[in-house]
Protein backbone atom coordinates (compact mmCIF):
# COMPACT_ATOMS: atom_id res chain seq x y z
CA UNK A 1 0.00 0.00 0.00
CA UNK A 2 1.32 3.59 -1.24
CA UNK A 3 1.33 6.31 0.99
CA UNK A 4 -1.70 8.23 -0.08
CA UNK A 5 -3.53 4.64 0.53
CA UNK A 6 -2.27 4.52 4.29
CA UNK A 7 -3.14 8.09 4.84
CA UNK A 8 -6.86 7.77 3.47
CA UNK A 9 -7.19 4.89 5.32
CA UNK A 10 -5.62 6.12 8.82
CA UNK A 11 -7.78 9.71 8.54
CA UNK A 12 -11.13 8.09 7.48
CA UNK A 13 -13.83 8.45 9.70
CA UNK A 14 -17.54 7.09 10.14
CA UNK A 15 -19.67 10.11 8.27
CA UNK A 16 -20.33 13.14 10.71
CA UNK A 17 -23.36 13.77 11.21
CA UNK A 18 -25.58 17.51 10.76
CA UNK A 19 -23.80 19.69 11.48
CA UNK A 20 -19.94 20.17 11.33
CA UNK A 21 -17.54 17.41 11.02
CA UNK A 22 -15.72 15.87 14.18
CA UNK A 23 -12.68 17.25 13.87
CA UNK A 24 -14.07 20.97 12.45
CA UNK A 25 -16.06 21.10 15.58
CA UNK A 26 -13.27 20.30 17.97
CA UNK A 27 -11.03 22.84 16.10
CA UNK A 28 -13.68 25.40 17.47
CA UNK A 29 -14.79 24.43 20.37
CA UNK A 30 -13.12 26.59 23.08
CA UNK A 31 -13.74 26.09 27.13
CA UNK A 32 -15.77 28.27 29.02
CA UNK A 33 -14.99 30.40 31.57
CA UNK A 34 -14.94 28.77 34.81
CA UNK A 35 -15.47 31.31 37.90
CA UNK A 36 -12.22 30.99 40.44
CA UNK A 37 -14.37 29.75 43.30
CA UNK A 38 -15.08 26.44 41.80
CA UNK A 39 -11.73 25.45 41.88
CA UNK A 40 -11.07 25.30 45.84
CA UNK A 41 -9.72 21.85 47.03
CA UNK A 42 -12.84 19.14 47.37
CA UNK A 43 -11.43 18.54 51.09
CA UNK A 44 -12.44 22.28 52.15
CA UNK A 45 -15.71 21.27 50.49
CA UNK A 46 -16.38 18.20 52.58
CA UNK A 47 -15.28 20.04 56.02
CA UNK A 48 -17.52 22.38 55.76
CA UNK A 49 -20.44 19.83 55.05
CA UNK A 50 -21.52 20.03 51.54
CA UNK A 51 -21.75 17.40 49.20
CA UNK A 52 -18.58 17.46 46.53
CA UNK A 53 -20.65 15.90 43.32
CA UNK A 54 -23.57 18.04 43.70
CA UNK A 55 -21.74 21.21 44.64
CA UNK A 56 -19.39 20.34 40.60
CA UNK A 57 -22.26 19.93 39.15
CA UNK A 58 -23.61 22.77 40.75
CA UNK A 59 -20.36 25.20 39.19
CA UNK A 60 -20.79 23.31 35.97
CA UNK A 61 -24.22 24.93 35.74
CA UNK A 62 -22.96 28.36 36.50
CA UNK A 63 -19.97 28.15 33.82
CA UNK A 64 -22.62 26.84 31.13
CA UNK A 65 -25.05 29.71 31.95
CA UNK A 66 -21.79 32.28 32.08
CA UNK A 67 -20.48 30.59 28.70
CA UNK A 68 -23.77 31.27 27.35
CA UNK A 69 -24.21 34.78 28.29
CA UNK A 70 -20.40 35.18 26.44
CA UNK A 71 -21.58 33.78 22.87
CA UNK A 72 -24.85 36.17 23.01
CA UNK A 73 -22.65 39.09 23.98
CA UNK A 74 -20.63 38.57 21.16
CA UNK A 75 -23.51 37.99 19.11
CA UNK A 76 -25.39 41.32 19.66
CA UNK A 77 -21.79 43.18 19.29
CA UNK A 78 -21.78 41.06 15.63
CA UNK A 79 -24.53 43.07 14.93
CA UNK A 80 -24.84 46.10 16.05
CA UNK A 81 -20.47 46.56 15.89
CA UNK A 82 -19.67 49.59 13.27
CA UNK A 83 -15.81 49.42 14.01
CA UNK A 84 -14.28 47.31 11.12
CA UNK A 85 -10.97 46.79 13.16
CA UNK A 86 -12.41 44.86 15.54
CA UNK A 87 -14.99 42.95 13.47
CA UNK A 88 -13.29 40.05 13.14
CA UNK A 89 -12.12 39.51 16.51
CA UNK A 90 -16.10 39.56 16.99
CA UNK A 91 -17.45 37.20 14.84
CA UNK A 92 -14.16 35.04 15.74
CA UNK A 93 -15.14 34.63 19.07
CA UNK A 94 -18.91 34.51 18.02
CA UNK A 95 -18.19 31.58 15.56
CA UNK A 96 -16.09 29.56 18.11
CA UNK A 97 -18.37 30.31 21.46
CA UNK A 98 -21.22 29.11 19.34
CA UNK A 99 -19.48 25.98 18.24
CA UNK A 100 -18.80 25.05 21.98
CA UNK A 101 -22.18 25.23 22.99
CA UNK A 102 -24.54 22.44 23.54
CA UNK A 103 -27.20 21.48 21.45
CA UNK A 104 -29.71 22.89 23.85
CA UNK A 105 -27.80 26.15 24.22
CA UNK A 106 -27.57 26.33 20.41
CA UNK A 107 -31.30 26.41 19.94
CA UNK A 108 -31.67 28.71 22.51
CA UNK A 109 -29.45 31.26 21.38
CA UNK A 110 -30.83 30.97 17.44
CA UNK A 111 -34.60 31.51 19.52
CA UNK A 112 -33.24 35.01 20.56
CA UNK A 113 -31.69 35.68 17.23
CA UNK A 114 -35.18 34.61 15.73
CA UNK A 115 -37.31 36.80 18.33
CA UNK A 116 -35.03 40.10 19.12
CA UNK A 117 -33.39 40.22 15.60
CA UNK A 118 -36.32 39.92 14.02
CA UNK A 119 -37.76 43.36 11.56
CA UNK A 120 -39.53 46.19 13.30
CA UNK A 121 -42.93 45.04 12.19
CA UNK A 122 -44.83 48.39 13.47
CA UNK A 123 -42.38 50.43 11.45
CA UNK A 124 -42.76 48.38 8.51
CA UNK A 125 -46.96 49.03 9.53
CA UNK A 126 -46.44 52.93 9.61
CA UNK A 127 -44.68 53.04 6.76
CA UNK A 128 -47.15 50.68 4.83
CA UNK A 129 -49.63 53.09 5.78
CA UNK A 130 -47.93 56.20 4.44
CA UNK A 131 -47.08 54.83 1.70
CA UNK A 132 -50.74 53.88 0.73
CA UNK A 133 -51.52 57.33 1.47
CA UNK A 134 -49.57 58.74 -1.45
CA UNK A 135 -51.15 60.14 -4.52
CA UNK A 136 -50.36 57.58 -7.33
CA UNK A 137 -49.59 59.77 -10.47
CA UNK A 138 -51.65 60.00 -13.37
CA UNK A 139 -50.19 58.99 -16.89
CA UNK A 140 -50.43 62.95 -18.21
CA UNK A 141 -48.32 63.81 -15.14
CA UNK A 142 -45.83 61.01 -14.43
CA UNK A 143 -43.47 62.62 -16.70
CA UNK A 144 -43.64 65.91 -15.05
CA UNK A 145 -44.39 65.56 -11.92
CA UNK A 146 -40.66 64.28 -10.66
CA UNK A 147 -40.94 65.41 -7.10
CA UNK A 148 -43.92 63.03 -6.48
CA UNK A 149 -42.17 59.92 -8.44
CA UNK A 150 -39.35 60.73 -5.67
CA UNK A 151 -41.31 60.41 -2.99
CA UNK A 152 -42.72 56.85 -4.10
CA UNK A 153 -39.15 55.81 -4.80
CA UNK A 154 -37.66 57.58 -1.21
CA UNK A 155 -40.54 55.58 0.80
CA UNK A 156 -40.03 52.09 -1.48
CA UNK A 157 -36.19 52.45 -0.56
CA UNK A 158 -37.30 52.72 3.27
CA UNK A 159 -39.78 49.89 3.13
CA UNK A 160 -36.97 47.30 1.90
CA UNK A 161 -34.62 48.68 4.18
CA UNK A 162 -37.13 47.91 7.21
CA UNK A 163 -38.09 44.53 5.49
CA UNK A 164 -35.05 43.20 6.31
CA UNK A 165 -34.56 41.40 9.54
CA UNK A 166 -31.73 42.96 12.22
CA UNK A 167 -29.92 39.45 11.67
CA UNK A 168 -29.43 39.99 8.10
CA UNK A 169 -26.44 42.09 9.56
CA UNK A 170 -24.81 39.00 10.87
CA UNK A 171 -25.10 36.50 7.91
CA UNK A 172 -23.40 39.45 5.66
CA UNK A 173 -20.87 39.75 8.05
CA UNK A 174 -20.01 36.06 8.42
CA UNK A 175 -20.54 35.21 4.81
CA UNK A 176 -17.57 37.78 4.30
CA UNK A 177 -15.42 36.65 7.46
CA UNK A 178 -12.73 33.46 6.99
CA UNK A 179 -14.59 30.45 7.56
CA UNK A 180 -18.13 32.06 7.76
CA UNK A 181 -19.76 30.25 4.96
CA UNK A 182 -18.74 27.02 6.22
CA UNK A 183 -20.21 27.82 10.11
CA UNK A 184 -23.67 29.55 8.01
CA UNK A 185 -24.08 25.79 6.96
CA UNK A 186 -23.22 24.45 10.16
CA UNK A 187 -25.62 26.99 12.27
CA UNK A 188 -28.50 25.86 9.55
CA UNK A 189 -28.13 22.68 9.72
CA UNK A 190 -28.60 23.07 13.01
CA UNK A 191 -32.00 25.28 12.42
CA UNK A 192 -32.95 22.06 10.14
CA UNK A 193 -32.35 19.68 12.99
CA UNK A 194 -34.11 21.76 15.54
CA UNK A 195 -37.14 22.40 13.52
CA UNK A 196 -37.46 18.97 12.33
CA UNK A 197 -38.58 18.08 16.01
CA UNK A 198 -40.19 21.57 17.17
CA UNK A 199 -41.96 23.38 14.29
CA UNK A 200 -41.52 27.04 15.86
CA UNK A 201 -42.66 29.78 13.24
CA UNK A 202 -39.57 32.44 14.31
CA UNK A 203 -37.02 29.46 13.70
CA UNK A 204 -38.98 28.36 10.00
CA UNK A 205 -38.25 32.35 9.16
CA UNK A 206 -35.00 32.94 9.98
CA UNK A 207 -33.90 29.37 7.85
CA UNK A 208 -36.16 30.54 5.09
CA UNK A 209 -34.56 33.95 4.92
CA UNK A 210 -31.13 32.43 5.26
CA UNK A 211 -31.89 29.41 2.57
CA UNK A 212 -32.10 32.37 0.45
CA UNK A 213 -28.79 34.31 1.25
CA UNK A 214 -27.01 30.74 1.18
CA UNK A 215 -28.94 30.38 -2.66
CA UNK A 216 -27.21 33.81 -3.71
CA UNK A 217 -23.93 32.71 -2.38
CA UNK A 218 -23.39 29.76 -3.98
CA UNK A 219 -24.80 30.85 -6.88
CA UNK A 220 -22.96 28.22 -9.98
CA UNK A 221 -20.79 31.58 -10.90
CA UNK A 222 -19.19 31.34 -7.41
CA UNK A 223 -18.40 27.77 -7.61
CA UNK A 224 -15.10 26.00 -9.44
CA UNK A 225 -15.95 22.71 -10.98
CA UNK A 226 -13.32 20.20 -9.42
CA UNK A 227 -12.03 16.72 -11.21
CA UNK A 228 -11.60 14.53 -8.22
CA UNK A 229 -8.37 12.26 -8.79
CA UNK A 230 -6.14 9.48 -6.60
CA UNK A 231 -3.43 12.47 -7.45
CA UNK A 232 -5.72 14.39 -4.67
CA UNK A 233 -4.50 15.48 -1.32
CA UNK A 234 -5.47 12.59 1.30
CA UNK A 235 -7.58 14.63 3.22
CA UNK A 236 -9.73 15.66 0.27
CA UNK A 237 -9.81 11.75 -0.69
CA UNK A 238 -11.01 10.91 3.25
CA UNK A 239 -13.74 13.79 2.98
CA UNK A 240 -14.93 11.69 -0.74
CA UNK A 241 -14.86 8.07 1.11
CA UNK A 242 -16.60 9.69 4.51
CA UNK A 243 -19.65 11.68 2.74
CA UNK A 244 -20.65 8.85 -0.31
CA UNK A 245 -24.33 8.86 0.65
CA UNK A 246 -25.26 6.75 -2.34
CA UNK A 247 -23.13 3.60 -2.23
CA UNK A 248 -20.63 3.40 0.45
CA UNK A 249 -17.30 2.94 -0.15
CA UNK A 250 -16.12 -0.48 0.86
CA UNK A 251 -12.48 0.21 0.77
CA UNK A 252 -9.29 1.52 -0.66
CA UNK A 253 -9.43 -0.66 -3.85
CA UNK A 254 -13.04 0.20 -4.63
CA UNK A 255 -11.87 4.39 -3.60
CA UNK A 256 -9.17 3.64 -6.08
CA UNK A 257 -11.51 1.82 -8.55
CA UNK A 258 -13.83 4.68 -8.67
CA UNK A 259 -11.28 7.37 -9.89
CA UNK A 260 -9.41 5.44 -12.18
CA UNK A 261 -10.40 4.23 -15.91
CA UNK A 262 -13.10 4.11 -16.95
CA UNK A 263 -14.82 6.59 -14.06
CA UNK A 264 -14.67 9.93 -13.34
CA UNK A 265 -15.51 11.70 -9.96
CA UNK A 266 -16.07 15.70 -10.33
CA UNK A 267 -16.97 18.11 -6.88
CA UNK A 268 -17.81 21.55 -6.81
CA UNK A 269 -15.38 23.68 -4.72
CA UNK A 270 -15.94 27.44 -2.80
CA UNK A 271 -13.22 29.68 -2.14
CA UNK A 272 -14.33 30.14 1.12
CA UNK A 273 -14.66 26.54 1.79
CA UNK A 274 -11.41 25.02 0.58
CA UNK A 275 -10.38 21.86 0.36
CA UNK A 276 -13.82 20.42 1.03
CA UNK A 277 -16.30 19.65 -2.37
CA UNK A 278 -19.70 21.44 -1.81
CA UNK A 279 -21.23 18.15 -3.43
CA UNK A 280 -19.55 15.63 -5.77
CA UNK A 281 -20.87 12.99 -8.69
CA UNK A 282 -19.13 9.71 -9.62
CA UNK A 283 -19.87 8.53 -13.17
CA UNK A 284 -19.13 5.40 -15.19
CA UNK A 285 -18.22 4.96 -18.59
CA UNK A 286 -19.48 2.16 -20.38
CA UNK A 287 -20.68 0.93 -23.58
CA UNK A 288 -24.46 0.89 -22.85
CA UNK A 289 -26.32 1.77 -20.20
CA UNK A 290 -26.11 -0.34 -17.21
CA UNK A 291 -28.97 -2.62 -16.07
CA UNK A 292 -27.89 -2.81 -12.18
CA UNK A 293 -25.49 -1.16 -9.75
CA UNK A 294 -23.27 -3.99 -9.51
CA UNK A 295 -22.50 -3.45 -13.27
CA UNK A 296 -21.11 -0.25 -12.24
CA UNK A 297 -19.12 -0.88 -8.78
CA UNK A 298 -17.91 -4.37 -9.76
CA UNK A 299 -16.92 -4.07 -13.34
CA UNK A 300 -13.69 -4.65 -13.09
CA UNK A 301 -11.45 -4.29 -15.56
CA UNK A 302 -13.32 -0.91 -17.05
CA UNK A 303 -13.57 -0.87 -20.92
CA UNK A 304 -11.39 1.36 -22.76
CA UNK A 305 -12.49 4.63 -22.45
CA UNK A 306 -12.56 5.37 -26.17
CA UNK A 307 -15.37 2.49 -26.64
CA UNK A 308 -17.66 4.09 -24.02
CA UNK A 309 -20.88 5.56 -25.72
CA UNK A 310 -22.88 5.97 -22.65
CA UNK A 311 -21.81 8.25 -19.25
CA UNK A 312 -24.00 7.27 -16.66
CA UNK A 313 -24.18 8.75 -13.17
CA UNK A 314 -24.79 6.52 -10.41
CA UNK A 315 -23.98 8.48 -7.14
CA UNK A 316 -24.26 12.54 -6.03
CA UNK A 317 -23.39 13.14 -2.11
CA UNK A 318 -23.48 16.65 -0.68
CA UNK A 319 -21.06 17.41 2.35
CA UNK A 320 -22.98 19.99 3.92
CA UNK A 321 -26.02 18.81 5.77
CA UNK A 322 -27.04 22.61 6.04
CA UNK A 323 -27.21 23.22 2.23
CA UNK A 324 -30.19 21.02 1.91
CA UNK A 325 -33.12 22.04 -0.43
CA UNK A 326 -30.41 24.34 -2.20
CA UNK A 327 -30.57 22.73 -5.82
CA UNK A 328 -26.58 22.59 -6.13
CA UNK A 329 -26.98 18.85 -8.20
CA UNK A 330 -29.15 19.99 -11.22
CA UNK A 331 -25.88 22.80 -12.04
CA UNK A 332 -23.73 19.94 -11.08
CA UNK A 333 -25.37 17.54 -13.43
CA UNK A 334 -25.24 20.19 -16.44
CA UNK A 335 -21.73 20.74 -16.10
CA UNK A 336 -20.67 17.81 -16.31
CA UNK A 337 -22.54 16.66 -19.32
CA UNK A 338 -20.76 19.48 -20.67
CA UNK A 339 -17.30 18.26 -19.76
CA UNK A 340 -17.91 15.18 -20.63
CA UNK A 341 -19.28 15.70 -23.78
CA UNK A 342 -16.29 18.39 -25.43
CA UNK A 343 -13.77 15.58 -23.38
CA UNK A 344 -15.04 12.87 -25.42
CA UNK A 345 -17.34 13.24 -28.55
CA UNK A 346 -18.43 10.01 -29.22
CA UNK A 347 -20.31 9.51 -25.84
CA UNK A 348 -24.13 10.67 -27.14
CA UNK A 349 -25.88 9.00 -23.97
CA UNK A 350 -26.15 10.64 -20.51
CA UNK A 351 -28.07 8.25 -18.02
CA UNK A 352 -28.86 7.65 -14.40
CA UNK A 353 -28.97 4.87 -12.40
CA UNK A 354 -30.71 5.99 -9.17
CA UNK A 355 -33.02 4.24 -6.47
CA UNK A 356 -36.45 4.68 -6.61
CA UNK A 357 -38.05 3.90 -2.89
CA UNK A 358 -41.24 2.41 -3.01
CA UNK A 359 -41.27 2.15 -7.00
CA UNK A 360 -42.41 -1.45 -7.27
CA UNK A 361 -44.78 -1.44 -4.85
CA UNK A 362 -46.37 1.20 -6.35
CA UNK A 363 -46.52 -0.02 -9.64
CA UNK A 364 -47.87 -3.62 -8.04
CA UNK A 365 -50.75 -1.75 -6.91
CA UNK A 366 -51.53 0.00 -9.80
CA UNK A 367 -51.56 -3.05 -11.85
CA UNK A 368 -53.46 -5.49 -9.62
CA UNK A 369 -56.12 -2.75 -9.29
CA UNK A 370 -56.49 -2.37 -13.84
CA UNK A 371 -56.39 -6.12 -13.62
CA UNK A 372 -59.43 -6.41 -11.01
CA UNK A 373 -61.21 -3.67 -12.74
CA UNK A 374 -60.81 -5.46 -16.20
CA UNK A 375 -62.01 -8.67 -14.61
CA UNK A 376 -64.84 -6.73 -13.12
CA UNK A 377 -66.04 -5.39 -16.55
CA UNK A 378 -65.69 -8.55 -18.55
CA UNK A 379 -67.95 -10.34 -15.96
CA UNK A 380 -70.11 -6.81 -16.67
CA UNK A 381 -70.20 -6.82 -20.29
CA UNK A 382 -73.19 -8.92 -20.94
CA UNK A 383 -75.26 -6.15 -18.98
CA UNK A 384 -73.99 -3.47 -19.94
CA UNK A 385 -72.74 -1.64 -23.10
CA UNK A 386 -68.97 -0.64 -24.26
CA UNK A 387 -69.68 2.81 -23.17
CA UNK A 388 -70.65 2.05 -19.07
CA UNK A 389 -69.69 4.54 -16.44
CA UNK A 390 -67.46 1.23 -15.51
CA UNK A 391 -64.67 2.11 -17.88
CA UNK A 392 -63.89 5.62 -16.45
CA UNK A 393 -61.52 4.23 -13.67
CA UNK A 394 -59.65 2.38 -16.33
CA UNK A 395 -55.64 3.60 -16.93
CA UNK A 396 -53.29 2.77 -19.08
CA UNK A 397 -50.02 2.62 -17.61
CA UNK A 398 -48.18 2.24 -20.89
CA UNK A 399 -47.74 3.68 -24.15
CA UNK A 400 -48.29 2.07 -27.54
CA UNK A 401 -44.86 1.39 -27.83
CA UNK A 402 -44.47 -0.29 -24.30
CA UNK A 403 -47.35 -2.54 -24.93
CA UNK A 404 -45.79 -3.46 -28.04
CA UNK A 405 -41.94 -4.31 -26.71
CA UNK A 406 -43.67 -6.13 -23.23
CA UNK A 407 -46.06 -8.45 -25.25
CA UNK A 408 -43.09 -9.00 -28.12
CA UNK A 409 -40.92 -9.77 -25.20
CA UNK A 410 -42.88 -12.18 -23.63
CA UNK A 411 -44.38 -14.14 -26.96
CA UNK A 412 -45.88 -17.07 -25.78
CA UNK A 413 -44.76 -18.06 -22.48
CA UNK A 414 -46.39 -15.58 -20.09
CA UNK A 415 -49.97 -15.28 -21.18
CA UNK A 416 -52.27 -12.33 -20.62
CA UNK A 417 -54.91 -10.05 -22.80
CA UNK A 418 -52.67 -7.24 -22.70
CA UNK A 419 -49.40 -4.92 -21.46
CA UNK A 420 -50.36 -4.76 -18.28
CA UNK A 421 -51.72 -8.18 -17.42
CA UNK A 422 -48.29 -9.83 -18.75
CA UNK A 423 -46.48 -7.04 -16.79
CA UNK A 424 -48.24 -8.03 -13.70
Amino acid sequence: MNRKGLAVLMRTRIRPSAGAPANEADKMTTKPEVNDKSNEPSEQISANGGDPDSLHKLSAQVSTQRGFELVREAMHSAISMNKTEVLDTILGEFSEGYSGLSMEDRCKLLLVLAKDYDLNRNQVRELMNQYLGLQLPTDETATEDEGMLSTFYRMERNLRHALRPKYDVLLERLNTHPGGLKFLSVLRADLLSIIEEDNIPSLRALDSYLKEKLVTWLSPATLELHHITWDDPASLLEKIVAYEAVHPISSLIDLKRRLGVGRRCFGYMHPAIPGEPLIFIEVALLKNVAQTIQEVLWDDPPIPECEATCALFYSISSTQPGLAGINLGKFLIKRVVELVKREMPQICIFATLSPIPGFMRWLLSKLAYQSKLTEAETLAMPCSSKGSAGFTFRENLLTAGEERAILDAAGESISGKNGMEVLL
